[in-house]
């Protein structure tokens, strides 16, 4: 009997998982803009920066410079220099990464399915140069649901006075 509830445990957990793989927004057979070679982007990026970006590493949680970072401006990839998020989309989530509600441009980012580690998580790239970015959830607290956990290596920030936190200010 206990072989039986295992095999229909698995069979949920498959089908399950499967379903997963059909997201509109999974890419397998991605191609970047950006091409280098792996030694090219060992070159180009320190080993931290290559270690996340380039093998979907992970920084440890609350280290990174940008987890407590609300100055208004423009989160762009740090391989490559595309825009991935706006100030007005970050929130603190207390998870001890950068979380974003939104992402600043719907082809800016690829998401996949990450079966890694044991879990099946959606995995976040960048679509211009195919770097690892983080993971995306679906239990942000915003309107849209979702909270783009990413890791502050994978970005660099450009500060503007033209963002739209400075255009709409409502005085908070």
């Amino acid at each position: 009997m206990r072989t039986k509830a295992l095999i229909l445990f698995l069979s949920v957990i498959s089908v399950s998982c499967q379903a997963q793989e059909t997201n509109p927004k999974d890419s397998v057979a991605m191609k970047p803009n950006v091409e280098k070679t792996d030694a090219q982007w060992k070159s180009d990026l320190s080993p931290e920066e290559y270690y996340i970006l380039r093998e979907a590493g992970t920084e440890r949680p609350f280290s990174g410079k940008y987890n407590l970072h609300f100055e208004a401006g423009e989160y762009k990839c740090a391989a490559c220099g595309a825009v991935l998020f706006d100030s007005d989309d970050k929130f603190e989530s207390h998870c001890g990464w950068p979380s974003f509600d939104n992402v600043a441009d719907n082809d800016a980012i690829i998401e996949r399915v990450d079966r890694s580690l044991g879990m099946v998580r959606t995995e976040v790239l960048c679509a211009n140069c195919g770097g690892h970015l983080g993971h995306v959830f679906n239990d942000g607290p915003t309107e849209t649901g979702m909270r783009y956990c990413i890791n502050s290596v994978a970005l660099d920030f450009n500060g503007n006075s033209e963002s739209k936190s400075d255009s709409t200010s409502t005085g908070h």
